[in-house]
């Protein structure tokens, strides 16, 4: 099943439900990585209102003496109120699917090639012994890279035009996720991550875990 919504009376976004294109990597460790290439339809439309009504922000943080801004820019979504609802729509189908109420729906702007997120693993979530979070990438793909946080050989997917990654198990824990730098990138890219809010959140850590990917 492929659900539609109407956005702004144009033609349909939507995503599929059923996710009959998702695959599941299991990673060392007991972590996982799900995938579903194009799971939004229309997704163009989708990435022009989000860019258009979100409230972007810049954050910056302490880098040994100096305060430097974030290479990207961040938004939280109040999920019910942006693109016919099509975003708390797929808040419920992923909780649903996953068993998690990803009731934190933030968004990370790529803008072009120098935007980056380092290699990481979310705050609070590396704390714990499992967690999930989702991302929707919409735009034009960048390189998101896995790698185990012990060391060792990374894996690469190209995410973006409507793709779905679901990390899960350890890999919040056991593995550390970037978004390199690239030369040149053919255009800008938006990234929609779906949390839990876990019991021990802090008020850095919620500031923290719109940083990526």
């Amino acid at each position: 099943m492929r659900r539609q919504l109407d956005l702004l009376a144009a033609p349909r976004v939507g995503f599929d439900a059923s996710f009959a294109d998702l695959r599941r990597a299991e990673l060392a460790d007991g972590a996982w990585v799900d995938h579903a290439p194009g799971w939004v339809t229309g997704h163009d439309l989708l990435f022009e209102q989000l860019e258009r009504s979100l409230t972007w922000c810049t954050e910056t943080r302490r880098m040994y003496d100096h305060v430097v801004a974030t290479p990207r820019l961040l938004a939280t979504i109040a999920a019910r109120e942006v693109c016919g609802g099509v975003i708390d729509d797929m808040r419920r189908v992923l909780s649903e699917h996953y068993g998690e109420d990803f009731v934190r729906t933030t968004a990370a702007l790529y803008r072009d090639g120098n935007d980056s997120v380092a290699w990481h693993g979310d705050t609070t979530a590396r704390d714990m012994e499992r967690a999930v979070v989702a991302t929707v990438s919409l735009g034009q793909p960048r390189k998101f890279l896995l790698r185990p946080a012990a060391g060792g050989a990374s894996l690469s997917y190209q995410l973006g035009r409507g793709d779905l990654i679901v990390m899960g198990g350890t890999c919040q824990r056991t593995w550390r996720h970037a978004i390199p730098k690239v030369a040149h990138a053919a255009g800008p890219r938006i990234a929609v991550m779906f949390r839990p809010a876990w019991s021990d959140d802090r008020r850095d850590d919620r500031r923290d875990d719109r940083r990526d990917y």
